[in-house]
């Protein structure tokens, strides 16, 4: 059965910088989420493969989303969370975010790199930090960054949240040494 999709959400932020030291470039951090409705929510079930092989063109459908969300600004780091309402347990959410649904997102950003990601069982309304690290190459210390995300009224208790998270650049003021984002394709033509 495919997942019952009951609403999209799409968060955009604009950071800028705060020191002449550094480019002008913005920051911009985008959210894109599916609340679903939890085909488990309020039982046990031993095999959540449907979640899994369903979760593929859901992982179509935000990649398209964030793209969209993020303008004429390339996605450079990525990553991706779930919350799941308190009549599910915390491995749906993890079913829903596995290779299956990973693979159609790095394919629409151009990432190579594994997607990070962090999942909890919550109330409805509750905040997630995302994690975003570069999508190329996990390495690239300047990308290690985060999103807080907040669905006012999401996930309801037989509900989840699927969240996916984008950036167009490292930390504004990063500084901390390590692989530059400029360094990922020269380091990896050296392997």
């Amino acid at each position: 059965m495919p997942l019952q999709i009951v609403a999209f959400h799409t968060v955009v932020q604009d950071h800028l910088q705060q020191h002449a030291a550094f480019d002008d470039t913005p920051l911009r951090k985008v959210a894109v989420a599916a609340i679903v409705k939890n085909p488990h929510a309020g039982r046990f079930a031993a095999d959540l493969s449907a979640m899994i092989e369903d979760s593929e063109a859901l992982g179509a459908k935000l990649a398209e989303m964030a793209r969209s969300a993020m303008g004429e600004y390339p996605v450079e780091s990525y990553g991706k969370g779930g919350i799941v309402g308190t009549d599910g347990e915390q491995e749906h959410a993890n079913a829903l975010l596995t290779t299956v649904f990973a693979t159609p997102l790095r394919a629409a950003l151009g990432g190579t790199a594994w997607i990070s990601s962090f999942t909890k069982c919550a109330a409805s309304g509750e905040s997630i930090d995302v994690p975003l690290a570069h999508k190329d190459e996990l390495y690239v210390r300047s990308h290690y960054d985060g999103m807080s995300v907040t669905l006012p009224g999401a996930p309801m208790p037989d509900e989840i949240a699927v969240i996916f998270c984008v950036a167009n650049r490292g930390r504004l003021t990063a500084r901390v040494g390590g692989l530059k984002a400029n360094e990922v394709t020269q380091a990896r033509a050296l392997i």
